[in-house]
C-alpha cells in the first residue's frame, strides 16, 4: 500500500506506544535514536508525522515486561499524556513463561483496552505471529487461544486488529534478530508497513525482497544451534530462576510525546 504522497491523510495528533522489548524497538539497533533502538513504532512514528508538523510521538515500552506489569506501569502515564492514538502489544513474555494462561492475559487485557479507548482515542492492538517455524513453536497453540480472545477484545471495544499472525512474511528467518526472539531490522520495517495498512493510512514504506538464503548442511545448522543456545537461551534461563527481566533498570525511551521530524523534515537530532 505505499504511496509516494509526503503527508498523509490521517486524524491523529498524538501517538503513545505501549508494550514490552517489541515496541521498544529491540533487534533493530539505532545508535541514533533514544534508547539505542528504532523498532517498528518509531517506523509508524515516522510516516505519521510526515506533513504534519503537529504530531507528537511517545513510546512508554520496556523490555522484559508482563502484561500486567505494562498495566501498572505504563497506563495511567499514557492516559495523562492524552493520546489520540494508542498501539499496545501484550502478553507475549507471558504466553512464554510455563503457565501463562491465554484466556486470564486476554481478560486482564480486556480492561486496559476499554480504558485506552474510553475517551475517544483509536487503540491498536497486536496479537501475536505464528511461532511454529520458530523456537517458540511449542507456545502456538497458546498464542492462536490468545488471538482469538484478542479479536473478541477489539471487536468490544472497536480496536484495531494489527494482525500479526497473518503477516507470512515472518515465517522468513530473516524476518528475525540473532537471539531468535526479537525481529530484525527488515522485521520491524514489515511490521511497521502492515500497521499502517491496518490503520488505511498510505505510506513510504516498499516491501524489501532479500535474496534467498543458501542452503546450510545439517552440521552448520546443528552448530548455529548450539551456538545460539549458549549465547541466548542459556542467559534466558538463569534470568527467570534469578527472577530478574531484561528490562530491569531501563526507563522508557521517549517518554514524552514529541516531534519525529524536524520542520524542514530533516531527523531531529536523537531520531
Amino acid at each position: 500500500m505505499a504511496n509516494p504522497v509526503d503527508g498523509p491523510n490521517h486524524p491523529w495528533g498524538r501517538y503513545v506506544a505501549l508494550g514490552d522489548s517489541f515496541t521498544e524497538g529491540i533487534g533493530d539497533p539505532e545508535p541514533g535514536s533514544p534508547g539505542g533502538h528504532r523498532g517498528w513504532a518509531d517506523r509508524v512514528a515516522e510516516e505519521l508525522s510526515r506533513g504534519h508538523s503537529d504530531f507528537a510521538y511517545a513510546n512508554l515500552a520496556i523490555r522484559g515486561r508482563l502484561l500486567q506489569q505494562i498495566v501498572d506501569e505504563q497506563l495511567e502515564p499514557c492516559l495523562a499524556l492524552k493520546p489520540d492514538l494508542v498501539s499496545i502489544s501484550a502478553g507475549g513474555n507471558d504466553l512464554i513463561r510455563p503457565g501463562g494462561d491465554p484466556d486470564l492475559l486476554a481478560d486482564k487485557l480486556d480492561d486496559a483496552v476499554g480504558r485506552l479507548g474510553a475517551n475517544g482515542a483509536t487503540v491498536v492492538l497486536f496479537n501475536g505471529p505464528d511461532t511454529g517455524s520458530t523456537v517458540l513453536g511449542r507456545i502456538r497453540g497458546k498464542v492462536a487461544i490468545y488471538n482469538e480472545n484478542l479479536r473478541t477484545v477489539a471487536a468490544r471495544h472497536d480496536a484495531v486488529v494489527a494482525d500479526m499472525w497473518s503477516l507470512r512474511e515472518l515465517a522468513d528467518p530473516r524476518m528475525w534478530d540473532e537471539d531468535r526472539l526479537h525481529f530484525s531490522p527488515l522485521g520491524h520495517h514489515t511490521i511497521a508497513a502492515m500497521v499502517l495498512d491496518a490503520l488505511n493510512v498510505p505510506h513510504k514504506l516498499e516491501p524489501y525482497e532479500p535474496k534467498p538464503l543458501p542452503l546450510r548442511s545439517w552440521r552448520e545448522a546443528r552448530s548455529g544451534d548450539l551456538v545460539w543456545a549458549r549465547e541466548y537461551l542459556v542467559p534466558w534461563v538463569i534470568r527467570r530462576i534469578r527472577h530478574q527481566s531484561s528490562g530491569d533498570g531501563i526507563s522508557p525511551k521517549r517518554p514524552t510525546p514529541g516531534p519525529v521530524f524536524g520542520p524542514t523534515g530533516a531527523m531531529l537530532p536523537g531520531n
